[in-house]
């Protein structure tokens, strides 16, 4: 089969953990007494890496939250201590896109970001992506990692890669419509901007070419009603990945079975924990993903708490990959969560039941949290041509109801009032007391 995966991909669980020890043991052995900040974590918690057996003693190495990496990042500006190598070591240079509070800047070596792109050829295998390929990247390269690893990935495997930065979506589409992509990389609000674009301008997606579209950044890749209009739109199938960009490439989707995410094991040590108790949760239960990687050895993170919310499963998958899956991608982001008048509402949840109806094109959440119970209320546009807009509130707010289980208000703005988003979207808005400014997710 040209997409097998790869021998490290099948391993027996068994095989897998002691590639994994070798790989553990490998990269505390470089860090410790180089790596400043790592050399103070592990020896506050008194870890002996001569005596640490894999996986027993996993737990017994302290977890890394953002919160310290960006505290440690503001008391030795600009970079911090979290780094293996001398500084003159580092060729690249990325940070979070902090969506609330202080970015997080983050150094690669040439070899740990070589690291990083072999971890998104994975992605490639996976959605049958090799050099006869053209991809197709339109959006802005930022500083955040977004899809760098992938463009330069694309390029090792031999595929045309093809830059869409400082257009507008109009001249994207006449780009698609000449280059003839057959695989897009974006966010999935990207790619149905990319299609509202195409409806309102009257240019026709080029559906033909295109076969495979790899989505990120975003929980809408694994929502179902998401992906069922983008695959739709584009007559492609949808690939859900997620990384971070002090982590990594760290999953994927094969073609073998939609709807859940690969972790890529045999370069990342995956757990889930609860968040209260941080104690292992049992595969299947709901709970936090904490991950280690274990080839970025210039930059690496030690059970980084990703505030990710997955169901693991160990099950071999239809693909032949023994891999750990989370069903149903990233859940929602426990710093998500907005209490609301008793009910825990997360955004996925609210974009699960809006992505239902075609007719909105784009939607805006807020609540607001100056009274005691907090309230909610959503905003939707309207496609050209939609009918029956008072209907379609109707259905939307009793969808809401059902699946929220709260009595939400939905109004309809005019054409074009919403933000549009070419990466992360912003459409959770969450309004403080008055005098503070408001916070925002996807």
């Amino acid at each position: 089969m040209a997409f097998a995966p790869p021998e490290a991909e099948c391993w027996p669980r068994a095989t897998l953990l002691k590639h994994q020890d070798r790989r553990l043991h490998s990269l505390l052995s470089a860090v410790h007494g180089r790596n400043r900040f790592y050399t103070r974590k592990l020896d506050d918690a008194g870890v002996r890496l001569d005596t640490l057996h894999f996986p027993e003693d996993l737990q017994a190495l302290p977890f890394t939250s953002k919160h310290e990496l960006v505290t440690d990042q503001t008391a030795s500006p600009p970079w911090g201590t979290a780094y293996t190598e001398t500084l003159d070591r580092y060729t690249r240079y990325n940070q979070t896109s902090a969506i609330t509070g202080q970015p997080l800047r983050w150094l690669d070596t040439n070899l740990s970001w070589q690291w990083a792109l072999d971890c998104w050829k994975a992605v490639y295998r996976a959605a049958r992506v090799d050099d006869r390929d053209r991809i197709f990247f339109p959006f802005g390269f930022g500083p955040f990692l977004g899809f760098w690893t992938a463009f330069d990935a694309g390029s090792q495997i031999g595929a045309l890669c093809i830059p869409g930065g400082g257009m507008s979506s109009r001249t994207r589409l006449d780009l698609l419509k000449t280059a003839r992509p057959t695989v897009i990389c974006c966010t999935p609000t990207y790619a149905l901007r990319l299609v509202e674009v195409a409806r309102t301008t009257g240019v026709d997606l080029p559906a033909d070419s295109v076969r495979v579209v790899i989505v990120a950044g975003e929980p809408g890749g694994s929502i179902h009603a998401t992906r069922e209009l983008i695959a739709k739109a584009w007559g492609a199938r949808v690939i859900d990945h997620h990384g971070l960009t002090e982590v990594g490439p760290v999953s994927f989707e094969c073609w073998e079975s939609p709807g859940g995410l690969h972790l890529n094991e045999s370069e990342f040590i995956c757990e889930v924990i609860d968040p209260s108790s941080r104690k292992p949760v049992s595969d299947g239960s709901p709970g936090e993903l904490v991950i280690t990687n274990l080839g970025r050895t210039a930059s690496p993170v030690l059970r980084y708490l990703t505030q990710d919310v997955v169901r693991l499963y160990k099950e071999p998958c239809l693909c032949g990959r023994t891999l750990a899956r989370v069903e149903g991608g990233i859940l929602s982001r426990a710093d998500d969560m907005v209490c609301v008048r008793g009910v825990n509402v997360y955004p996925t949840a609210i974009e699960a039941v809006v992505r239902r109806f075609p007719e909105v094109v784009e939607y805006r959440a807020t609540v607001s949290t100056r009274d005691t119970l907090h309230s909610l209320s959503i905003d939707i546009e309207l496609g050209q041509g939609a009918q029956d807009d008072a209907n379609i509130v109707i259905q939307v707010a009793q969808e809401l109801s059902e699946v929220v289980g709260l009595t939400v208000p939905v109004h309809i703005v005019k054409p074009g009032t919403l933000p549009r988003f070419e990466m992360k979207a912003r459409r959770f808005l969450v309004e403080k007391d008055r005098g503070e400014p408001p916070t925002t997710s996807s």
